[in-house]
């Protein structure tokens, strides 16, 4: 398996979607590296000659991928949450941070649901 990045690129898919699995790299930024480096979209990683794989990886090398992308993110949230703004509270709490609803949804930020105390079951019979 060729490693991009850091990250093992699985060998049997077209080289476009190989590179979204490198965190920071999406399909645009993908298309755009192929692009610049001549490549066709449709070769499969198994196919690419090492010195394709070595002119990808100075390309990917040129953006903010992997670790570094990860520890920006983790910075913003953490310096929104250190401010007080509306946006570090949600994620202080674990809320949805982006607007939406929570009456209903937002099962994924909230956690599964916890069990109230006295509230009445509903009586089976």
């Amino acid at each position: 398996m060729p490693r991009i990045a850091g990250v093992d690129i699985p060998t049997e898919k077209r080289i476009v979607a190989s590179l979204r699995y490198v965190y920071g790299i999406g399909e645009p930024t993908a298309k755009k590296i192929l692009a610049d480096l001549g490549i066709s979209e449709d070769t499969r990683t198994k196919n690419l000659t090492e010195d394709e794989l070595t002119s990808i990886r100075t390309e990917v090398a040129k953006y903010k991928t992997e670790g570094d992308l990860r520890r920006e993110v983790s910075l913003n949230i953490k310096r929104l949450m250190e401010i007080g703004c509306y946006r570090g509270i949600r994620h202080r709490k674990g809320l949805p941070v982006r607007g939406q609803n929570t009456r209903n949804n937002a099962r994924t930020r909230k956690g599964k649901p916890v069990a109230v105390a006295g509230k009445k079951q509903a009586t089976k019979g």
